[in-house]
């Protein structure tokens, strides 16, 4: 073993410098990692409510009985403790005893940026008594 007089066996400053450094990257890469993660879980959230909103109007729609004429309603729900605006364009088809709906779920009520959307089909009510 050739050491040389007076140097000790412990790390240099450099050496220290460049674990930190390491460490430091890879500190900052499981933040992001896990900042991505949790942006994105609420997200999906928020995308999972505004289809439930969607697929609540389109039953809705469906149970009531109503002939809609063509057109667009909009309204609001409430889901989960927040107010979600809806808009449903309700277009004729080549069977006129079809209506054609695209329901869409917004976060609010400027209605930007849509979180969900569906389109379904809805069938003439039968007359009461057939």
């Amino acid at each position: 073993m050739n050491k040389r007089p007076g140097r000790g066996g412990g790390f240099t400053l450099i050496e220290i410098l460049v674990a930190l450094a390491v460490i430091a990257t890879a500190v900052a890469a499981v933040v992001a990692a896990v900042s991505a993660f949790v942006s994105n879980a609420g997200y999906l959230r928020e995308r999972t409510l505004a289809h439930w909103v969607v697929m609540n109007k389109v039953a809705e729609l469906q149970v009531s009985g109503d002939w809609p004429a063509a057109g667009t309603l909009t309204g609001e729900s409430l889901m989960a403790n927040h107010a979600w605006t809806w808009e449903v364009k309700i277009t004729t088809t080549d069977d006129p005893d079809v209506r054609r709906l695209d329901v869409t779920a917004y976060a609010d009520a400027r209605r930007d940026n849509a979180l969900a959307d569906a389109v379904a089909y809805l069938g003439k009510p039968a007359p009461p008594g057939s």
